[in-house]
């Protein structure tokens, strides 16, 4: 799986629980908890979601690493390639 379609479906799966969430103007790098208003609850139903689409459990201790685009990208292509 390429990095863009990890970005595709973490974008999609931020669509689905903030479809008012322009990811558009967002960085890689910028917190997604400041940059489109993403609260806790937000970021673990992410967690959530991702971990049903890629069919692997994200640890809660690592929900931190997927709070930018960028890191989340990056756990996730890692977490694939383990596999």
């Amino acid at each position: 799986m390429t990095r863009a379609d990890l970005r595709q479906i973490i974008v999609d799966e931020i669509g689905a629980i903030a479809p008012e969430a322009d990811l558009a103007s967002v960085d890689d790098g910028e917190d997604l908890r400041e940059a489109i208003d993403l609260d806790s609850m937000d970021i673990f139903n992410l967690v959530v979601a991702l971990s049903r689409r890629l069919g692997f459990d994200i640890p809660d201790a690592d929900a931190g690493q997927l709070v930018t685009l960028g890191g989340a990208i990056e756990y996730l292509g890692q977490r694939l390639e383990a596999r």
